[in-house]
Order: structure tokens, then C-alpha cells, then sequence
């Protein structure tokens, strides 16, 4: 290996790591204020990809129909827990959270998929269409659950995550699909080392919505109000937050970043239905690096294991997915080792 090629094999372990690094904010993101480890959350971002291809061919996204379902169900979800509990003024406003609003991407998306459409239309239709997913995901499936073992709510995520990737065969189809570059031309760096506009493109994007995710955070209400919930849900509950409304706030961020990531990875990969399965995996080894609950150590994590998977695909490409994941055992090994372990202490208690 010469300088040459470590530095290709870095600036390409750069531009994965960008891509893990958002999908790595969205999975801490959603632990941290429910405590669900959201395994769909790659499955989400193939199914932008996804669509995005099925608008270049000019074909109409069954994404499209998976939506307009969730809507559906979702708000007789709702309007069921609203009648059980006899809370029935409350019952318009579900009908427009539920039933109207996710319906509105399904329309923008169906104007899109129209002939002479724009690729920006095109772009920005897909990356909408799957915002609504998260959180009609979260409210017919894990808010019922909400107080359940992070055990149970694990496996629920994994059992959607299945449905998800059977629902992206039935749809799509096996053949894979590759969209479009969304950049064009790039630039010299060095001794004659050329980086692509796709590859500028994605680091720039998750430069972008990282600084972007900071901002909300730091500086907005809704930020501190996740903030808060994910410190301590009683006590955020105790000063008026709501946690199940915080809780759809970061289903739908995290599915907005999966939208993102569908689109930026669609034009340097080939993506198949069940390709957003091993884009959540890498995204949660960066996030164990950064024990589910620092953002700045998810993002190290997210670039290392991007680094990581370069250099390995240089030394054995079918093995490079094998060698990312083995990164877990030492992670978890010094995790562990690091952790404060509390004696229990057993009192006997004379009869």
C-alpha cells in the first residue's frame, strides 16, 4: 500500500463515515428519548433510495401506498385510544396529525412522479415521502409499548425491520438499483487524487445537518425539550413536556436523516431492499463507540468505522464487513471495563 492509495482509501472512508455519522446522530437520537435501538431506521433510508430510482424511471413509488396504509392505521390507532378514553374534543387534531398531514408528502410525491418532473423535484419528493414513516411506525407499533423492557422493544425493532425489508422485496423487487449522480465534476487534491462532487456532496451534507442538529439542540425550545426527556422523563413530564410528543419530534428528525441518506447514497452504490439492514448496523456500532448517548463520540465513531470499512474492503472485501463489526468486541470489552459496577447490597432481615 503507498501513501497514494491509504490517502484514496481515507478520502473514501470519509465520505461512508459522513453517511454513518448521520445515521449514527438518528439512532442516538431516538434511544436516548425512547429507548428503542429503531433498527428500520436504514431499512427507511433504502426505501428513499428506492423511490428516488423509481422516479428516475418514471414510475409511480409504492412507497407512495406504504404511507398512505401507515396513515391510515395510524389514525385508527388514535381515534380508538381517544374514544377508550373518552377524550373526544381531541379528535380533529388527530385527524390532521394522523390522517392529513402524513398524507401531504404522498401528494407532492404523486405530482412528481409525473412526466418533465425536475431531479431536484425528484430528489426532495423522495426525501419527504419517507418523513412520515418513523413516526407512524412508532405510534401503531412501539407507543403501546412505550413502557416495555428495552429487551422487548428491541426485538419489536427487529421484527419490523424484517417486515420492512419482505414489504422493500414485494415492492421493488431483488434487482438493485442506482440513481443518478446529484453532483457533478469535482476536483484535484494533491499529487493528481480526484474527489467527486457525489463524494464533496455527502461530507458536505452531514457537515450541514450535524451543524444544524447542534443549532436545534443548543438553541431552540423543541431541542432542549428532547434534551430534557432524554435526561429524565419523569422530570421533564413534571415541568409540562410531553414525552410521547417529544418522542414522534425524534422519530421524525431521525426519519428526515434517513431520507437524506437514501438520496446521497443512492448515486455511488447499489441499493436492494435489504441494504438499509447493513446500513443500520454500522450506524450502531458507531453509536455502542459513542455508548447511545454522546452525540460528538457517535459522530468520532460513525468516521472511524467509515475509515475502518475503506481500509478493510482494501484487505479483503468479503471479509470487510466481518472486520467492521469485529470493532464491537473491543469496544464493548473497554465499555464494560470503564463502567461503574454497583455492589448490591443485601440486608438480612431478622424474622
Amino acid at each position: 500500500m503507498t501513501w497514494d492509495i491509504a490517502l484514496i482509501l481515507g478520502i473514501d472512508g470519509l465520505a461512508n463515515g459522513a453517511i454513518y455519522l448521520l445515521a449514527g446522530l438518528g439512532l442516538v437520537l431516538i434511544f436516548s428519548v425512547t429507548r428503542v435501538v429503531f433498527v428500520p431506521f436504514g431499512d427507511i433510508a433504502a426505501f428513499a433510495a428506492l423511490s428516488l430510482a423509481a422516479f428516475e424511471a418514471g414510475q409511480m413509488p409504492p412507497t407512495i401506498g406504504l404511507v398512505a396504509v401507515l396513515a391510515a392505521v395510524a389514525l385508527l390507532t388514535e381515534l380508538g385510544s381517544l374514544i377508550r378514553k373518552g377524550e373526544l374534543r381531541h379528535i380533529p387534531r388527530a385527524v390532521l396529525l394522523w390522517g392529513v398531514l402524513p398524507l401531504a408528502p404522498c401528494l407532492i410525491a404523486w405530482m412528481a412522479a409525473g412526466p418533465g418532473t425536475s431531479a431536484f423535484v425528484q430528489v426532495a419528493a423522495s426525501v419527504l415521502l419517507v418523513v412520515p414513516m418513523a413516526p407512524l411506525l412508532a405510534r401503531v407499533v412501539f407507543q403501546p409499548i412505550a413502557d416495555a423492557s428495552v429487551l422487548v422493544l428491541l426485538i419489536v425493532s427487529l421484527a419490523l425491520s424484517f417486515l420492512l425489508s419482505g414489504l422493500g422485496l414485494l415492492f421493488f423487487g431483488p434487482e438493485g438499483s442506482r440513481t443518478m449522480p446529484l453532483a457533478s465534476g469535482g476536483f484535484t487534491l494533491g499529487d493528481g487524487i480526484n474527489i467527486s462532487g457525489q463524494v464533496a456532496l455527502m461530507v458536505g451534507t452531514a457537515i450541514v445537518l450535524s451543524g444544524l442538529f447542534y443549532l436545534v439542540f443548543e438553541r431552540t425550545s423543541t431541542g432542549k425539550a428532547l434534551r430534557a426527556t432524554a435526561v429524565n422523563r419523569v422530570g421533564a413530564r413534571l415541568v409540562g413536556i410531553r414525552p410521547a410528543r417529544t418522542a414522534m419530534l425524534a422519530y421524525g428528525a431521525a426519519s428526515l436523516l434517513a431520507g437524506f441518506i437514501g438520496v446521497l447514497i443512492a448515486p455511488v452504490t447499489t441499493i436492494y431492499y435489504d441494504s438499509g439492514f447493513l446500513i443500520g448496523l454500522k450506524a450502531f456500532v458507531a453509536a455502542i463507540i459513542g455508548g447511545l448517548v454522546s452525540y460528538p463520540a457517535t459522530a468520532l465513531g460513525a468516521l472511524a468505522v467509515g475509515v475502518f470499512e475503506s481500509f478493510a474492503s482494501f484487505w479483503s472485501g468479503a471479509l470487510k464487513d466481518a472486520i467492521v463489526f469485529s470493532l464491537l468486541i473491543p469496544v464493548l470489552m473497554v465499555r464494560s471495563y470503564m463502567a461503574r459496577h454497583h455492589e448490591e447490597e443485601v440486608e438480612e432481615i431478622d424474622q
